[in-house]
């Protein structure tokens, strides 16, 4: 399974990394997405990452966040800059299919980490 951490709260503006770590899988033979849900919302693509290192991202997110990979230390990061109260959700990271243009969720879901943007 997959692990996120490094939610929190910050302030509008602020500036967060998530981490994505797997227990039982090596990350870099897989795509990975980032995903984010609020309740009552649909669940949103926020960026995707190839093994190569390729990414795409949400039009809500384009030129704020940016996805990296370290597979020699088996972890995809999310880097959240400029942070709105809308990014407030639950990001998620799983295995995906990936796309250039998006990604669909296959498998290896995290439990999610909280993320709050407010003042």
């Amino acid at each position: 399974n997959l692990v996120e951490s490094g939610g929190g709260s910050v302030q509008p503006g602020g500036s967060l990394r998530l981490s994505c770590t797997a227990t039982a899988m090596t990350l870099a033979f897989d795509p990975i997405g980032w995903f984010r849900q609020v309740p009552g919302k649909e669940r949103e693509r926020v960026a995707c990452i190839s093994t190569e290192g390729s990414t795409n991202y949400g039009n809500s997110v384009k030129g704020r966040f940016t996805a990296s990979r370290d597979n020699a230390k088996n972890i995809v990061y999310l880097q959240m800059n400029s942070l709105q109260p809308e990014d407030t959700a639950v990001y998620s990271c799983a295995a995906v299919a990936w796309r250039p243009e998006d990604c669909q969720p296959t498998h290896s879901w995290g439990q999610g980490t909280q993320v709050t943007v407010s003042s």
